[in-house]
Parts: structure tokens; sequence; C-alpha cells
């Protein structure tokens, strides 16, 4: 989602990094980073890359059911050197049961996060779209998990570079799934910026947050990708969910493990990793 006279990579390059980060995922095999072959990979670049990527699971039969919101806390934007959040889609096949299994033999190296979802009841689109437009177009607000998953390697073999943003971006923002549940809500009926949870591993308490982590309020997240998606003749439909950003740091999940995020009065959340 940004301007195509930014594109460095050729159609052939895009197409390329997106049938191997396709094939990365079925294989359960990380790749190497798209920016160590393509050092100057853009942000527009990485975009094309999910888009193309995106596409050939739609033409497989899978459909959008939402968006994802990654990057919204000022610490990560710092340690990447950025000065706004990423996205990316959310699919059919990406959404577990509340209390239910998530098969770990799909993924490669899953993590969770604490997140708010916003599920939408009118279409919202614009270049000038505000908190308060957010507010206006969302049925309801409900806690969720966002389980990451990385097919690209977070450390490079050979030079041990960390992953750049472009390389976050084109893996699809790094999502691999939500789980929704505990007790939806109005936008309105409660300041969000003070939303907080407990996330706690087989038991143990691993992390807590408030929300207002998330650019200070997690409406001012879904309003950034509404204006980003404008860029693309896009918008959020109604029905779609919206994962806002999480509050907490991501959290390794392996085989086993049994995670539940505790929103207070607004309910649990939870999944076990089978």
């Amino acid at each position: 989602m940004a301007a195509a006279e930014d594109r460095t990579l050729s159609a052939k390059d895009v197409d390329a990094a997106a049938k191997s980060l396709d094939a990365a995922e079925r294989g359960r095999t990380q790749i190497r980073q798209l920016s160590q072959a393509h050092p100057a990979i853009t942000v527009a670049d990485a975009y094309a890359i999910q888009a193309a990527w995106i596409d050939k699971k739609l033409n497989d039969g899978r459909s959008v059911i939402g968006h994802k919101i990654g990057l919204t806390s000022r610490a990560m934007q710092q340690a990447l050197g950025i000065d706004e959040p990423d996205s990316g889609y959310l699919l059919d096949d990406m959404l577990f049961a509340d209390g239910g299994e998530v098969p770990t033999d799909r993924f490669i190296a899953t993590r969770i996060e604490v997140e708010l979802a916003f599920v939408m009841k009118t279409r919202l689109a614009g270049p000038r779209c505000s908190l308060f437009d957010v507010i206006n177009a969302t049925d309801y607000v409900v806690p969720a998990l966002e389980i990451l998953d990385t097919r690209i390697e977070r450390v490079d073999a050979q030079t041990k570079a960390t992953r750049k943003i472009a390389d976050t971006i084109a893996d699809n923002a790094a999502n691999a799934g939500i789980v929704v549940g505990g007790r939806p809500f109005r936008p309105d009926d409660t300041d969000l910026r003070w939303v907080s949870a407990i996330l706690t591993k087989n038991a143990a308490v691993e992390e807590t947050g408030v929300a207002a982590g998330v650019l200070n309020h997690p409406a001012n997240a879904v309003a950034w990708l509404v204006r980003k998606l404008h860029d693309n003749g896009l918008g959020l439909e109604p029905g779609q969910v919206v994962l806002s950003g999480s509050f907490v740091r991501p959290v390794e999940a392996r085989k086993g493990d049994t995670f539940q995020a505790d929103f207070g009065p607004f309910g649990t959340v939870g999944c076990h990793f089978a």
C-alpha cells in the first residue's frame, strides 16, 4: 500500500518472491530474508509481494475476512526505524475457535499477541478517515488473539542480520491466525484506551497491557488502515474483522501450550496448540 513509483523490483521479482513465500508456508520451511536477496527493496515492493501472494491464495479458493494491523507500538516503530504501522490480510482459514485447538504442524514458528478486533457495521473508506469515523462504522469490538508465524527467517544465517520492515510486510505482516472471544461490546460503551488484558501461557502470567499502547487509541490504527487502503481504491467492508494491533509483546507458542487472555469485564479468549 505505497505508491507504484516507489517500487524497485520487477514484476518477475515480485512474482518469484510471492511464490517462494507460498512454498515456504506449504512446506513449513523458512526462506532467506528478501532484503538480503534485494537490498534495495522498498515498502512499496513489499506490499506488491504481499498482494501477489494473497492473490494466489484467493485463486486457490480462500476469501478475505478482514485485515490485521501491526507495528503499532512506538517502541517497535523506533526499533525498526519506521514512523507508521504495517498491515496484512485475514483469510477465512485463519479463524480459529475460542478455546479450541490450533494445529501446530500447520505453522513454522508461532507466537501470540493480544489485541482488540473491530467488526465493521458499514463500509468505511476515504483519505481523511478519523477515529470518530471508525467508531461510527463499527458494529462491535471483541477481545482477540493474533497468531503470528514467520515464513521468512528472523535472523539471517549468513550475515546475522535481523528482518527488515519490508520482509515483515511481504510476509503478510507475519499474520497466520486469529481467535476471537469474550464479550463483544459497542465501541462507544467504554474508553477503549483503558481496555486491558492479562495474557497467561500454561497458567503463568506472561504479559499484561493496555490498549492505549496502540497509537494512543486502537481506533486510530483502524483509521490509519482505511487511509492506506484508500490509496489502492479500497475500503473496509461490512462484516470484515480488523485486528487493531497488539498491546503486549509477542509470546512464543509451541505444541502443548495453552493461552488465555483475560480482558476483565470483557471476558476471556484462549486457545491450545495441539
